[in-house]
């Protein structure tokens, strides 16, 4: 079945939406915004009522909400898609959750004959539009193969972590730990700048081509210099996948000094108000600006 439904169409859910039809797949769309199926919509996408109006007579259902309690709703609702979802089915898991989350998943799926394909993403939105994101894929062999040609389409760096779900997620998690800590120390650092009386932009020249340079740094605290705080990624979602990632290393029986550290910065950042803002933000907290 070439037909996908994808529930959540915002920024990463809306373009994955847009990709998918630019190959001319149909493409059955959910979302509690209206305004975000409408445009869809217009593209040539099916906009649903609820996740399991979404999900009928699709071969892939792609999730694409922000935390695991939406996920919940959207499978395990009243209006949710598992209840309508057959055997040979499957779910596209794509927001960053806990492990444990998609291991429960994945098991309350099976029971129903339905697999799960823990992916979780990385790359934005422009990425994710023109199909070069990074989806980082755990599930069986022969589900894989199944989707291919739809995860193909979504990504052109296609991570193949294992067959359980739940190690893409801590793959996940993995990745996003040392990109708060990266951006914590970049804001930190540009912070110290500031407090020596450096031109910032100047700083950032000398970064970017040394030892310093990080992607995300880079990104952000240019934004930072610039005063543009106007949200790309917000606050929250680093916030989250930090804490996420010190319980997943705990369970694991790792504690390491930088996560921790890293997961009460953002956490800072949150209780300060700036949750919804950029995280470029961090260097105003740290700042003091």
């Amino acid at each position: 079945m070439r037909r996908v439904a994808i529930v959540g169409v915002g920024n990463m859910g809306g373009a994955m939406a847009q990709r998918i039809l630019d190959q001319r797949w149909p493409v059955q769309v959910h979302d509690i915004d209206e305004g975000r199926m409408a445009a869809l919509a217009a593209l040539g996408a099916v906009a649903r009522p609820d996740p399991a109006a979404a999900a009928i007579g699709c071969g892939v259902l792609i999730v694409c909400v922000v935390d695991a309690a939406q996920v919940e709703e959207v499978l395990f609702g009243p209006r949710g898609a598992a209840q309508v979802m057959r055997a040979g089915q499957a779910v596209l898991l794509c927001p960053t959750i806990s492990p444990r989350d998609v291991e429960d998943v994945a098991k309350r799926l099976a029971e129903q004959g339905i697999a799960t394909i823990d992916a979780p993403m990385s790359g934005g939105p422009a990425r994710a539009r023109d199909g070069t994101m990074s989806l980082m894929v755990a599930c069986e062999d022969a589900v894989y193969e199944r989707q291919k040609m739809v995860i193909d389409i979504l990504s052109s760096k296609v991570f193949r972590v294992s067959q359980k779900p739940g190690d893409g997620a801590r793959t996940k998690l993995v990745n996003n730990l040392l990109a708060g800590i990266n951006l914590a120390g970049a804001a930190e650092a540009l912070a110290m700048g500031k407090s020596m009386g450096l031109d910032l932009s100047r700083t950032m020249d000398v970064i970017e081509q040394s030892s310093g340079q990080s992607w995300i740094g880079t990104d952000r605290m240019r934004r930072a210099i610039a005063g543009d705080y106007a949200p790309r990624a917000h606050v929250t979602l680093l916030q989250k996948d930090t804490r996420l990632a010190v319980q997943a290393a705990a369970i694991a029986g790792f504690t390491g000094p930088l996560g921790a550290a890293t997961q009460a910065v953002f956490a800072r950042a949150v209780e300060a108000g700036l949750g919804d803002l950029d995280d470029a933000v961090l260097f105003r907290l740290l700042a003091g600006s």
